[in-house]
Formats: structure tokens, C-alpha cells, sequence
């Protein structure tokens, strides 16, 4: 354990902490907005192929391809409000499970939707790819 500010800090033998669990789960994004939805029981699949973020411990960019999979209810997503959104993700720290998790709780948030999937395959690094997924509800 490290000490830090008069709190206890777990840290792995890699170095990880706390710090870098909650890094980017809280910082401001733009607002996904939404228009509405015209139709119901059909499904909308939406694949974005340019994510970037930067890694909370190591400051390198990770890539990937997230895809969201959504059944819309009375609101679908607006793409280049969407677009904006996962740009902003360029510059934030926040690791892969994280970035996922917190993608499908800012687009249920935006739309609520019927019921959501957000896949991110990630580009492999050091001979590891992974392919994180979250769904609601």
C-alpha cells in the first residue's frame, strides 16, 4: 500500500492506483444529442472505427473500433453529435473497460434506449488485443 493525502492507496506491483482506475470515468464530455424516433422495433447499429484515448498509466494512445447496437424507443442517436462525442475521448485518459462502460451510460443517458450494446475491440498491444463489451439494462 503507498500512502497518499492521508488516504491509503491500493497500488498492483505494476504501479496501478486508484487514480489511474477512475481516471476519465467523471470528465466532461459534449452532450450526445438525439432526435426523435419515428418508428418502433427495429435496430440500429452504429460502427466507429476511429477511437482513439490516451492510457491513464503508460500516456500512450490506444486505438480501436467501437461499435454500438442499439433497439431505439422514442429517441434515436444524432451521428455527428455522436462523432463529436467519441472525438472527445482523443485527448482523455481513461482505459478501455472504463471507456466502454462509461460510452453506454452517456448514450443510454442521451436516448434511453429500448436496450444497448457497446462493443470496443481494441488494437493489440504487446501481442494482447482486447474486445471489452457492456450492455443495458
Amino acid at each position: 500500500m503507498s500512502k497518499r493525502l492521508g488516504k491509503k492507496t491500493r497500488t498492483t506491483n505494476l504501479g496501478y492506483n486508484e487514480r489511474h482506475a477512475k481516471s476519465g470515468i467523471s470528465s466532461p464530455l459534449p452532450d450526445i444529442e438525439t432526435f426523435p424516433n419515428q418508428y418502433k422495433g427495429y435496430e440500429i447499429t452504429i460502427e466507429i472505427p476511429e477511437y482513439t484515448a490516451i492510457c491513464p498509466k503508460t500516456n500512450l494512445p490506444d486505438f480501436g473500433t467501437i461499435t454500438l447496437h442499439y433497439m431505439p424507443d422514442k429517441e434515436c442517436l444524432e451521428l455527428k453529435a455522436l462523432k463529436m462525442y467519441i472525438h472527445a475521448y482523443r485527448n482523455l485518459g481513461i482505459f478501455y473497460e472504463n471507456a466502454v462502460n462509461r460510452i453506454l451510460q452517456d448514450i443510454v443517458k442521451a436516448c434511453r434506449p429500448v436496450w444497448a450494446k457497446v462493443t470496443g475491440t481494441f488494437t493489440a498491444r504487446g501481442g494482447l488485443s482486447s474486445k471489452i463489451e457492456a450492455r443495458y439494462p
